[in-house]
This record gives structure tokens, C-alpha cells and sequence, in this order.
């Protein structure tokens, strides 16, 4: 009796589950169990020896009855225990505010650029970041032979040995989208082409992908006056300053005739930036009125519509308005700038409640 009890109850303790423990159960109690089995022996004792036996059998079946039992309940209560942990939402808990996400500076500079040609009355334009060759050169009045389009300049995509289709790249600018938006809209038109660019370039203020935004503006009787009042409004109202003052410089880009780089008066005090004066000036941006074969390629007739476009790096505008001395940190994913350099969720620029 007493190796059974020990076999037995030390089997029960130590059954991992329900499963091991219903085995265990089976090999003392069940039918062909050990103690069922010396249970059906009493009835072929002697009255006497079947007298003493019985009731220490007996015994030993409560007790390992009993063990079973309580083991049983205590794997559930485990079970439960961990489910609940598992399962266990405390929601009376308040937000972490060091768990609390923030906006890059570059959705939050986008979202400002958007905001602003919006009051204008500029919609948003977007197209494909890997483009075709002509999209990207041929139709911008790009030539061939343009340094832009060579290899150290320009990501180009593989292609399948033995195909003759016209080569993709990942856009070098936004301009393709100025094309596909005068294909799909006609003029007279006013776009913005915010989006990634890509260009074979990396040090402290280049990166192989960066953000730019590109405007078009066609109509029958733009100029470049209105070209030179809407970069004073954006750069006003994007800068939050009163006035500002801009240089225009005679310059070339294949896709504007003619062409200017835009260069805004500042000064620079103790590290800090102040546009709209001092003696220094900044270039901040390119632009001109749009190139006639760029109009034809858009599927505009340059004789009767005329307009600008102009395209500046968002990445640029975003270091110098916030103070970020370096490009690269912008993709590095470093937890501590973006919660130095990032906003709130709930920042929404607006041109009314200041961006």
C-alpha cells in the first residue's frame, strides 16, 4: 500500500497538465487500473485477510481520488491565471506621454507647403516614384547627352537582358508629375507636386533620397511678376515674417525659359536665421516660366497658354526653419532627434492658427 501511495502521489504532483494528469488517473482508477484491479482481489481473500485489506484500499482510492481532484483544480487555476495575464487590459491606466509618438519634420514641413498653396488655390498632384525615360528627361526637354541623365546622377533600373523597352529610373524630381498633370487636366492649371526624389548623391546636405515640392501654375496671361508674388506670399507665410525680399538670378534649367534661382535676403545672428534682412542672401529655390516644349509634351498648346513652374527640396526649407544642422539625421531613425525635432499629432498647420 504504501509504494503504491508513494508512485501515485508523486505522479499526480508532478503532472505538467490535464492530459498527464488524466494518465495518471487511468493508470490508478481507471478499469485496468493498478488499484482498481487489487480492488476485484478482495472478493478472493479469506474474510479475514479481506477484512484488513479492504478498508486501507479503500483509503488509498479517497486519497488518490482526492489528489487527483485538488491537482486538477490547481492546473486550472494556472491556466486561468496566465490567461487573464495575457488577456489583461488595465484601462483606467493614462497615456504615456514618453510612449507618445511625434510627426517627422518632414510630413509636418509637407502638410505646412500644402496648407499654404491650398489658400492659394492649388490642388495636390502626385504620380509614380519609379518613372519612365521619357517622363522623367525626354519630355522636361532634357537632352540626351545631359549630365542628369548619366549613371553616376540618376538610379536606373534593371532590366532583363534582351528587353528593348524604353529604360525606368527612380524619379530625379517631381517635374514628371507637372506632365502627367497637364496630360490629365489641360490648362489652365494650378499643381503642386510634393514627393520623394532620388539622385546618386550623399554627404551633410545631400542624400540619395530626399523630398521635394514643384509648382505649375498655367494660364493665357501669366508672367513672371506673378511667379515672383507667389514665392513672396509662400515664403512669407511659410517662415511666418512680414516681409521679405527676393533676388532673382539669370540661371538654366531645360524645362523653364527663362529661368531664375531665387535667392532670399537674411542675416545670420549667434547661428540664428532671419530672413527679410541683413546683407547676406540665401538660395532657397529654382523656377521660370514653363519651357514651350515642355507645354507641347503636356499636351498644351504653348501659342495660347503660358505659365511658371518653380521646385524647391523640402528637406532644405525643413533644416532651416527648425534649426537641423544635418540632412542624414533626417532617415537615421534615432528615437532622441525625433522626439526633439518631431511634433504632436494633434499639430495640424494651419494658415489660420499659425503653422
Amino acid at each position: 500500500m504504501d509504494d503504491l501511495r508513494d508512485k501515485y502521489l508523486g505522479a499526480i504532483a508532478s503532472a505538467a497538465d490535464e492530459a498527464g494528469l488524466e494518465e495518471v488517473r487511468l493508470a490508478a482508477l481507471g478499469k485496468k487500473g493498478e488499484i482498481a484491479l487489487r480492488m476485484r482481489e478482495l472478493g478472493t481473500m479469506p474474510p479475514e485477510q479481506r477484512m484488513a485489506v479492504a478498508p486501507a484500499l479503500n483509503g488509498l482510492r479517497d486519497e488518490v481520488a482526492s489528489a487527483i481532484a485538488a491537482r486538477k483544480a490547481a492546473l486550472q487555476d494556472a491556466a486561468l491565471d496566465e490567461r487573464l495575464r495575457a488577456e489583461w487590459l488595465d484601462v483606467t491606466l493614462p497615456a504615456r506621454p514618453r510612449r507618445a509618438g511625434t510627426i517627422h519634420p518632414i510630413s509636418q514641413v509637407t502638410e505646412e507647403v500644402t496648407q499654404i498653396f491650398a489658400a492659394l488655390g492649388y490642388a495636390v498632384a502626385e504620380g509614380p516614384q519609379v518613372e519612365d525615360d521619357w517622363h522623367n528627361f525626354d519630355a522636361l526637354n532634357i537632352a540626351p547627352e545631359h549630365p542628369a541623365r548619366q549613371e553616376h546622377d540618376t538610379f536606373y533600373m534593371a532590366r532583363a537582358e534582351g528587353d528593348n523597352r524604353p529604360p525606368h529610373v527612380l524619379r530625379t524630381h517631381t517635374s514628371p508629375v507637372q506632365i502627367r498633370a497637364m496630360q490629365a487636366q489641360g490648362a489652365p492649371i494650378r499643381v503642386i507636386a510634393p514627393g520623394r526624389v532620388f539622385r546618386a548623391d550623399y554627404d551633410q546636405t545631400h542624400s540619395p533620397m530626399f523630398h521635394q515640392v514643384e509648382g505649375l501654375a498655367i494660364d493665357r496671361d501669366i508672367t513672371m511678376a506673378n511667379l515672383k508674388w507667389t514665392l513672396e506670399e509662400f515664403i512669407k507665410a511659410f517662415f511666418e515674417v512680414d516681409r521679405v525680399d527676393l533676388r532673382f538670378r539669370a540661371s538654366h534649367f531645360p524645362f523653364t525659359e527663362p529661368s531664375a534661382e531665387v535667392d532670399v535676403r537674411c542675416s545670420w545672428q549667434n547661428g540664428t536665421l532671419k530672413l527679410g534682412e541683413g546683407d547676406s542672401w540665401l538660395e532657397i529655390l529654382g523656377s521660370g516660366m514653363v519651357h514651350p516644349k515642355v507645354l507641347q509634351a503636356g499636351g498644351i498648346d504653348p501659342t495660347e497658354w503660358q505659365g511658371f513652374a518653380f521646385g524647391m527640396g523640402i528637406d532644405r526649407i525643413a533644416m532651416l526653419k527648425y534649426g537641423i544642422p544635418d540632412l542624414r539625421a533626417f532617415f537615421e531613425s534615432d528615437l532622441r532627434w525625433l522626439r526633439h525635432y518631431g511634433f504632436g499629432a494633434l499639430d495640424v498647420p494651419t494658415l489660420a492658427g499659425g503653422l
